[in-house]
């Protein structure tokens, strides 16, 4: 009776773990929700160049919007002191501003929200003891992710209002790199705590699974790059590049490396390369998997992820032919996080869940 007694405990306690971890996972999918329309919206204030609208940080009083005309007034004439301004939109009307500032604005209040989704909700679920002791170092790194970006934010718009007429490239670059490391790394523990009813994978699959969510991750950040030199704005023509498969002045910028940052041709290009990188990475390991691992659900992931990667190159070539329309741009960079969280889904899928905490002490 002792032992059916204990075995009972024992599934009693497994079931309330795989309780916790469906409300868990519920909360990671709501951020990652709010995550994709920060990103979306971040893409929007950058391509309607909306950015520097908002001259100053405040974190807390930053939340309230002007809420009277002089209020209005007072803000534009704080945009009306910076160069973007000056050299670019000099003679902008009040009503013009209003609609970069609300892009800016909404950008912020989102990354703010974010902050809370996510905050909020693991301090409920830690307090009441649904936060497994292996889980604990991810989410809290997570949110210092989230933390580290709010800063790199300011750092980035900061950049544009002294000399530069934008913000600069390395910083927007780092931005948005950093925002997709947390969604990746949200989708990651999130699908980490989904039961999985497939065996992992072989190690090889496992660590080329990897190796696909950082070359997505790479391409992200030389997106990045791109849109911060808006070199998407030139060269319109695909395959050929400037009328060659590998065009000229790639190197025209002394010394060399400042090319692969600052030299919007040498950027583009090296997009490109990324892209085509990433493409028959995707295709090598969708037929590697279906060799190694066939009639699984490793396979079938492998296959959606190479079918992804072939849809953001078709956007991305669309994008670039049709001149970088805003729903385009808008639409290969949401792709490109779709994408990003499924190769993190798959690549944490093949690895298999988390194991429950009764299963660790079994094993112990």
């Amino acid at each position: 009776m002792a032992v059916q007694s204990n075995a009972d405990v024992a599934l009693q306690v497994r079931d309330r773990d795989v309780r916790n971890r469906a409300l868990l996972r519920g909360w990671l999918y709501v951020v990652l929700v709010v995550l994709f329309a920060l990103v979306l919206v971040g893409g929007a204030t950058r391509l309607t160049d909306s950015g520097l609208s908002i001259t100053e940080w405040k974190p807390i009083h930053g939340v309230i919007p002007p809420l009277s005309t002089e209020e209005w007034h007072e803000e534009f004439e704080k945009y009306r002191q910076i160069p973007q301004y000056e050299q670019i939109n000099k003679g902008m009307s009040l009503e013009e501003f209003k609609v970069i500032f609300w892009w800016e604005w909404a950008h912020r209040i989102l990354a703010r929200g974010v902050g809370f989704v996510f905050a909020l909700p693991l301090l409920f679920f830690w307090v009441s003891g649904r936060v497994e002791r292996s889980l604990g170092a991810k989410l809290v790194g997570i949110l210092a992710l989230g933390g580290l970006q709010g800063a790199v934010g300011w750092w980035m718009v900061s950049s544009g209002l002294v000399e530069r007429t934008d913000v600069s490239q390395y910083r927007l670059a780092m931005h948005l790199t950093i925002a997709a490391l947390i969604f990746a790394a949200t989708m990651v523990v999130a699908r980490g705590l989904a039961p999985h009813s497939e065996a992992p994978a072989d190690k090889k699959t496992q660590h080329f699974a990897g190796f696909l969510v950082f070359l997505s991750l790479f391409q992200i950040f030389l997106g990045g790059l791109v849109a911060g030199l808006n070199a998407g704005l030139s060269y319109n023509t695909w395959p050929l590049m400037d009328g060659a498969m590998v065009p000229g002045g790639l190197f025209v910028i002394d010394p060399l490396w400042h090319n692969f940052f600052e030299n919007p041709k040498t950027v583009q290009f090296i997009h490109r390369l990324g892209a085509y990188a990433l493409f028959v990475a995707a295709l090598w390991h969708m037929i590697a998997v279906g060799r190694s691992e066939p009639g699984t659900t490793h396979r079938r992931r492998a296959l959606v992820l190479f079918h992804l990667v072939l849809v953001q190159a078709a956007i991305g070539v669309a994008t670039l032919v049709l001149q970088v329309p805003l729903h385009w741009a808008l639409l290969h960079q949401g792709f490109a996080l779709v994408l990003l969280g499924f190769a993190a889904a798959h690549w944490r899928g093949t690895k298999g869940s988390y194991p429950l905490p009764t299963e660790v002490v079994v094993r112990n």
